[in-house]
């Protein structure tokens, strides 16, 4: 028996058959520091339950999967430490263990697949570090979105990657990266990446049109949104960048590396944008999850 639960919410929009959109943990344990963590995941339920789905927000508590927080689970969440940062490779430990994670866009993806849920929506996925030819760090999120049949709605690969190395990778691994209203692929903080989406669709439903499509085709694995920030938050490229390669640089040379990569970069981030990053960044998710309701209305 798979150790999934569902919460009462979440199990009665699956038995009604109403749209459910999954919500990853990473960004209250790992990705944001407190209070702010738990506001947005706060706001980020909001704007899907505005769209008219139900929100299912995951993690790992004590061994048991959860599809689906209440409220005091995820103030409880926000403020503790210790949370292991839940890939595939470790998402069965945890289980086994009956330990406490946060799960990332892979771990996420497989709980969703299980738990019945179609669509999930983060903030960027993960993906090819640069240096990555030297490191070998390429994030489990590209080989999870060729294998497990979840659409994914992002802002881009986080743009502290090697972002023309991720669209690579994931053209490798047969996945379809579709620019949401957009023929460029969005660099999570920033709108333009000045590299093409593969593919373009303008309407939600399109994206659930191409998702049974490739249901039908009996294609493994998911699809790939990049949804651009709105324009009034995001935080042009040639701002960014500068405070990505020092961000980067400190990285190096502190010997930061595997797990503690990207939330040591997303933190330096912050005090490097004078808090900026964390305004987009919350910005980019609340958009995301709009649009993953849209999707999974249509759907």
């Amino acid at each position: 028996m798979i150790p999934v639960t569902h919460s009462p919410a979440v199990a009665a929009a699956l038995k009604a058959g109403r749209p459910v959109v999954a919500l990853e943990s990473t960004i209250i344990t790992h990705g944001m520091p407190w209070p702010h963590n738990v506001e947005t995941a706060r706001r980020v339920e909001a704007a899907v339950r505005a769209e008219g789905a139900e929100p299912a927000t995951i993690a790992v508590l004590q061994g048991v999967i959860h599809a689906g927080l209440e409220d005091d689970q995820l103030e409880a969440m926000g403020a503790a430490s210790g949370f292991l940062k839940l890939s595939r490779a470790d998402l069965g430990y945890a289980v086994a263990r009956r330990m406490n994670g946060s799960t990332t866009v892979a771990a996420t993806m497989i709980a969703a697949d299980r738990a019945g849920i179609r669509v999930f929506a983060t903030g960027g996925i993960g993906g090819v570090h640069r240096g990555a030819e030297k490191t070998y760090d390429i994030s489990a999120d590209l080989h999870e979105l060729a294998r497990t049949p979840v659409c994914v709605v992002c802002a881009g690969a986080k743009a502290i990657l090697d972002l023309p190395k991720t669209l690579e990778t994931l053209e490798t691994l047969g996945v379809p990266v579709v620019g949401f209203g957009t023929d460029e692929f969005p660099a999570f903080w920033s709108r333009s990446s000045g590299l093409p989406a593969p593919l373009r669709l303008d309407e939600p439903a399109d994206i659930a049109a191409l998702i049974r499509a490739r249901q039908d085709l009996r294609l493994d694995g998911g699809v790939l949104v990049g949804n651009p920030i709105p324009p009034g938050d995001e935080i042009a490229a040639g701002e960014i960048n500068p405070a990505i390669a020092a961000a980067i640089a400190e990285a190096d040379a502190l010997g930061v590396s595997g797990k503690a990569l990207t939330p040591f970069l997303l933190s330096r981030m912050l005090e490097l944008t004078e808090g900026r990053s964390l305004v987009a960044n919350i910005a980019l998710v609340e958009n995301n999850a709009r649009l993953a309701a849209r999707i999974a209305a249509a759907l």
